[in-house]
Formats: structure tokens, C-alpha cells, sequence
């Protein structure tokens, strides 16, 4: 009995040892399936990711910066490049001395020996000491053939004209990417691919000698070609130093474009910053300041005010209160006003800037004198509704769409809580805020037949090679004013030049047209202004329009008086250049004295004759025209009249 019991026990014994090693068979049986199909799959379907894994193991990889896209003005000129810089870094496996590193990278590097060695210690496949290095430092760390140090070339962004345009331009940071300005708004454009330099290497991370690199060549940026003209842009800087030293002024802006297609031939904005050395303020500090601070400082200096500042436009507003009132027919040339000095608006007396009042006066003496009650009655006949929907339609309320970063809205009245004295503030450019960019596209509006335009710079973009050349264009709106009215505001506008309130802005032969402005800043008890003058010419077919603010002047501060000079200079300079002639009416050829010079009769000589008589003086010739209309309208026959070295004369009948 007790055999059986035993050998039943080993038969049970057996059959479980026997059910165990079945199932450690069975167990690595899957697992073998299991590792089988893992491995197929790796290696089969997962090849190219290890492959390329293992790869990077015994691969040291460095960028070839690309070089960034050139940006050229209107005629050619570069006025954003590239420099040749050096990124220098080291390989901590790659090291043999590493006192010798320190040593030399330090002392080449003007850095501190602490700071340098610790980057050289630090255990990275690559450490970066240093970048935007003068590539004459870098070809010298170069000749010490240290091992482990990599010197590689790289590109800095240079500005050839440093200060010019430098709200405008904008620059870039140490990663070679636009900021602001121009830089950071075609940066998709100005921006390259990177190429790369592929060093094979060991387990330990050292370069295998003999190993060829791999070399991915850096594809360079597109280069952009601006509206922007150098020789303009000049122009107007200095005429905006020049007022702003003279009336100390706290920021002097100025905006030069033409008006017929919203190309922007200049856009300033004194006091200007250093676009080679960005990060140093461009005034000495009274005081030690926190890095917060000094940041919100650069980006005060950094701001173009032309687009990214509102302010109350004043009296240059009164150009779209007066096409609005012109367009709806609420008012008309001949209409009478009276100006006593003021004008009462419901619970308030509002008054003129001449205290006196200007007494009768027409609707075109109203906008040539810029008398406030005249706008005002203007904008109350217009009412409410009519002159939002002239703000609709001239673009007000909306962006311009000027290829720049961070343009600002207008701050406007909603138009609900748009009561009489509201509106009679804003018919004269006040109780609300606009950029001096909106304004300027605005009245380009008014004087070029009704078509709004989009302010911008870039022109066309080109590829390195030139193989590659894009067009740029920006949209266009017409019927913002009718062409008739168009025509009545340059009229009315060169009116205001002649013999208005910018007379101060005339230039002879040019028909300049324009309007004048002075704004009181808020809060009003500080007794700040804004002065401004907006001038157009030729104003029978604007080729050029120019808004100047002046902020904060000090002691006289009228926009007849100190902005309308400033742009008669610029226009001076700047209409010849161009190559817009002289166009001297009857009048003013009239208005000009013959001075000490005698001249002969020259009645019946023909015009060569008479250019070779003059000749032999050391006067300068400009012949205007013969014929009967001429002697008609200027009945002294073969008159000479010297203006300087210029003589101007007409020819009688022969």
C-alpha cells in the first residue's frame, strides 16, 4: 500500500515537471516570436531612425550661418549688409590642454579666465565661448591650432549709414533675426537657411583624423528693395534736428511720401539711435537704473512714433472736414460765416485761435485763416452720422496697412456718445487721437482724385543671384472723394500756402498746397503742443506730400510759424531732385525785382540769340515761352528779371 502511495507521488511529480518545462518552453517560444518580430521590425521598418541615430553618436554637427538679405534704397544704395563674424566654442572630449585653451581663448577674447574655463570644463558635445566675434580675432585663435576649439564664420548685421532711418530699418538681435523696424516685418524674407558641417567622430566624441566633413551649403536671404530714398531721408533728418535744436523740442517726426501710389520716400524720427550699437541708449543716464528700466527706455528709443503714437491732429484735420462738407454739399466756396472769436456749441463757448475773430469771410478765407467756428459749423451741418461716414470712408477708423510693426489705431468717439460739442471738437481735429501716418495717407486721399493708398516701403524682393524677383503690391480703395471736390481742395489747400496761414511754407514756382496746426497736448493745464504743418507739391499733380510734428516746442510754437519753414526746406532741397520743374505764374514773376543789373530791350531777338547773349554774362537762362498769351499776361515785352544767377524771361512778338 505505502509503494503505490510512492509511486503515485512520482508520477505526480512528474507530470507537473513535465507540465513546467511545456511551459518555460512554451513562455520562450513567444518570447522568441516576440523578440524576433521586435528585432525584424527594428531592423527592417525602424532601419533609417537607428541608422541615423547611430550616426549622430559619431557626428559633431555645426551651423553655417546664412547670410541675411541686403536691403537697398530707391536708388540702389545698401543701406542694410553683412559683416563677416566669428562663433567661437569648444569640444569637451576634443580637449588635450585644456589650460593652454583657457589661456589663449581669454586673452584673445578680452573675457575673464573664470568664466572661460568654466565653459571649457563643461562636459557638452559643444559649448559656445563666444559669438559676433571680429573675424580678425577669430583667424588669430584660429592660427593656435588648438585642439578642440572650433572657430566658424558667421554674419553680422552692419548698417553702412548707422543712425539713418533707424526706427525704420530696425535690427537685428545675436541670433541674427529682425527685432523691430523693417527687419522683423520682412524677416521671412531676409532671412536664409543655414547650412551645416558634419565632423565624424569616435565612441569618446573625438574627431577620427582623416574622416572627410560634410558640408551642407547655407542658402543666403532674399534682399528687398525699399521706397526709401537715402538723399531724402537726409534731407529731412536735417530739417528735423534743425528744429528741434532750435526750439528744443522733446521729438521732432517727419513723413515724406508720395501720394499718388503711398511710397514712402522718408520717414524721421528725431532724436534717431545708433542701429550698429542698438542696446546703448542714445543719451548719457543721470542715475544708475534697473535692467527693467533700462529696457523700457530702449524700447521708448526704439519707437517709431510716425505709426506706433496717436496724438490730436488739430487743425491739418480740417482737411477732411472740409471734403467731407464739400462732398455732401452741406457747404460751398462762396459761403459767408462770421467769426467773432468763438462760436457757442450748446453749453459751451468755443473759440477761434484769434480771439478777435476774423470778422466775414468766405468758406476758402475760413480754411486759409484755419478759423475754428468756421469748421465747427461745417462739421454741425454735416451732423453725426454724415461725418462718421466720411471717417469710414477715408479710412479713419481703420489701420493704413503700412508694412511696419506695431501701427496704432485711431482712438476715436464711439459714434453714440457723439453729442454737438463733440463734434464740434473733432470738426477741428480735437477730442480724439490718430497716428500721423493715418492723417498723411488720409489727405493724400483728398489732393490725388479720391484713391487711398497703402503707405508702404518695400518695392520689389530679389533672390541673391537676382534669378528670382517679386513685385510687391498693396491694395488700393477708390472713391474716397469725389475728383472734383479733389481738385476744389488743392485749390483751396495752395491757397492756404499763398496766402494763408502757410504762407511760410511758399515756395516760388512750385505751388506748394498744405495746412497748418497747433494742438494742445493733454492734460491740458501743462500748456504742451504739438505743432504740425502738412504740405503737398505740385499741388495742380502732387508728386510729393510731407507731415512734420513737433513735440513740446518751447517759446513760440505755432505750426504756421516753426513747422511750416522745416518743410519748405525739405521740399527746397528735395522737388529739384526729383525733378519737378518750376512753374512760375505771371504773379510771382512779377513779385521779383530786377536788382542792380541793367538789362537790354531784347524785343524781336530769337531764342538762340538770346541764350548765347546771356551766355556771355554769368546769368543762368530759363525760358518760359513767346507769343502773344505771354505778352498778353505780361505786357512789359523781352522783360529780363534776375532772380540770383537766374535770369526768367519771356520773348515778345516778333
Amino acid at each position: 500500500m505505502k509503494k503505490t502511495e510512492a509511486d503515485t507521488e512520482v508520477r505526480r511529480t512528474t507530470t507537473n515537471n513535465r507540465k513546467r518545462i511545456m511551459l518555460i518552453f512554451a513562455i520562450s517560444a513567444v518570447l522568441s516570436v516576440l523578440l524576433i518580430g521586435r528585432l525584424t521590425y527594428l531592423m527592417i521598418f525602424r532601419s533609417a531612425y537607428y541608422s541615423e541615430k547611430a550616426d549622430e553618436l559619431h557626428e559633431r554637427e555645426r551651423a553655417i550661418k546664412a547670410a541675411r538679405g541686403e536691403i537697398y534704397d530707391a536708388n540702389g544704395t545698401v543701406i542694410a549688409t553683412n559683416r563677416t563674424v566669428c562663433t567661437i566654442s569648444v569640444i569637451h572630449n576634443q580637449i588635450t590642454d585644456p589650460d593652454r585653451v583657457v589661456e589663449v581663448l581669454s586673452k584673445e577674447l578680452g573675457m575673464d579666465e573664470d568664466k572661460v574655463r568654466t565653459s571649457v570644463e563643461k562636459y557638452t558635445s559643444r559649448e559656445v565661448i563666444k559669438s559676433n566675434v571680429d573675424k580678425s580675432v577669430g583667424d588669430s585663435i584660429r592660427q593656435y591650432a588648438l585642439n578642440g576649439v572650433k572657430v566658424d564664420e558667421d554674419y553680422k548685421r552692419y548698417y553702412p549709414f548707422d543712425t539713418l532711418a533707424s526706427k525704420v530699418l530696425g535690427f537685428t538681435g545675436s541670433d541674427n533675426q529682425g527685432i523691430i523696424g523693417l527687419e522683423v516685418k520682412y524677416e521671412d524674407v531676409l532671412k536664409g537657411i543655414d547650412g551645416q558641417i558634419l565632423t565624424l567622430t569616435d565612441a569618446k566624441g573625438i574627431e577620427i583624423d582623416g574622416a572627410a566633413e560634410g558640408r551642407i551649403e547655407p542658402v543666403a536671404g532674399n534682399n528687398l528693395y525699399l521706397s526709401l530714398d537715402v538723399n531724402i531721408q537726409k534731407y529731412a533728418e536735417q530739417a528735423a534736428m534743425q528744429v528741434m535744436e532750435q526750439k528744443n523740442a522733446k521729438a521732432v517726426s517727419i513723413i515724406v511720401m508720395n501720394p499718388q501710389n503711398g511710397e514712402i520716400m522718408a520717414m524721421v524720427n528725431v532724436p534717431e539711435f545708433s542701429l550698429n550699437d542698438p542696446f546703448t541708449l542714445n543719451y548719457e543716464l543721470t542715475e544708475d537704473v534697473s535692467a527693467e528700466e533700462k529696457q523700457n527706455l530702449l524700447n521708448m528709443m526704439w519707437r517709431n512714433r510716425c505709426i506706433n503714437d496717436t496724438y490730436e491732429p488739430g487743425s491739418t484735420f480740417k482737411i477732411v472736414t472740409a471734403s467731407a462738407g464739400l462732398s455732401e454739399g452741406v457747404v460751398s466756396v462762396n459761403d459767408q460765416f462770421y467769426c467773432p472769436g468763438y462760436k457757442i456749441v450748446e453749453d459751451r463757448r468755443i473759440r477761434c485761435h484769434k480771439v478777435s475773430g476774423h470778422g466775414a469771410e468766405d468758406f476758402v478765407h475760413g480754411a486759409m485763416n484755419s478759423c475754428n467756428p468756421v469748421f465747427i459749423e461745417v462739421g454741425l451741418r454735416l451732423g453725426v452720422s454724415n461725418m462718421y461716414k466720411y471717417f469710414n470712408q477715408f479710412g479713419l477708423l481703420s489701420k493704413t496697412g503700412i508694412d511696419l510693426p506695431g501701427e496704432a489705431s485711431t482712438i476715436m468717439h464711439k459714434q453714440d456718445n457723439v453729442g454737438e460739442v463733440e463734434l464740434a471738437t473733432i470738426s477741428f481735429g480735437q477730442s480724439f487721437q490718430i497716428t500721423p501716418i493715418r492723417l498723411l495717407t488720409t489727405a493724400s486721399a483728398v489732393i490725388n482724385g479720391g484713391t487711398l493708398v497703402t503707405p508702404h516701403f518695400g518695392v520689389r524682393v530679389e533672390s541673391a543671384d537676382g534669378s528670382k524677383v517679386e513685385t510687391l503690391t498693396y491694395p488700393v480703395t477708390e472713391g474716397a472723394v469725389d475728383k472734383n471736390v479733389s481738385d476744389t481742395m488743392r485749390s483751396i489747400l495752395e491757397k492756404v500756402v499763398a496766402e494763408g496761414s502757410g504762407k511760410r511754407a511758399y515756395i516760388p514756382g512750385y505751388h506748394v498746397g498744405g495746412k497748418t496746426a497747433t494742438s494742445e497736448k493733454l492734460p491740458r493745464s501743462l500748456k504742451n503742443y504739438i505743432s504740425s504743418f502738412l504740405g503737398f507739391a505740385p499741388a495742380t499733380d502732387p508728386k510729393v506730400i510731407a507731415l512734420i510734428t513737433i513735440d513740446e516746442p518751447e517759446g513760440i510754437y505755432y505750426g504756421g510759424t516753426i513747422a511750416a519753414p522745416a518743410v519748405k526746406s525739405i521740399f527746397e532741397n528735395i522737388l529739384p531732385y526729383l525733378g519737378i520743374e518750376e512753374d512760375y505764374s505771371v504773379e510771382e514773376i512779377a513779385a521779383y525785382e530786377i536788382g542792380d543789373v541793367m538789362m537790354e530791350n531784347y524785343m524781336g531777338m530769337g531764342v538762340s540769340d538770346l541764350k548765347k547773349k546771356i551766355s556771355e554774362t554769368d546769368l543762368e537762362p530759363i525760358y518760359l515761352g513767346e507769343g502773344d498769351y505771354v505778352t498778353d499776361q505780361f505786357p512789359l515785352e523781352g522783360e529780363l528779371i534776375k532772380k540770383d544767377s537766374t535770369v526768367i524771361f519771356y520773348l515778345g512778338n516778333k
